[in-house]
């Protein structure tokens, strides 16, 4: 569809919910939502989300990892590993 196409449809379906305040508002708050989405540097799609977790397993399976040990903080296994 074409940027033409989807302007034509989204004027269209602007037109006929402009004289429903509430459908209206409900209209603004998804724009600004999608909007935000936009600009969100850190939502990935679910293909890159998965794609990141067989990277992390494979690292895992090659012993690329750094391991909490019983009873250590998060900020020891941190200094102990240099990270």
């Amino acid at each position: 569809m074409t940027a033409i196409q989807l302007n034509s449809e989204l004027f269209f379906a602007l037109g006929k919910i402009a004289s429903d305040e509430g459908l209206m508002v409900k209209l603004l708050k998804y724009a600004k939502k999608l909007a935000a989405q936009k600009d969100d540097e850190t939502l990935v799609t679910k293909e890159e989300f998965m794609a990141s977790l067989e990277r992390g397993e494979e690292e895992y399976r090659q012993g690329k990892c750094v391991r909490l040990q019983p009873g250590e903080s998060v900020s020891e296994m941190l200094r102990r590993s240099g990270l």
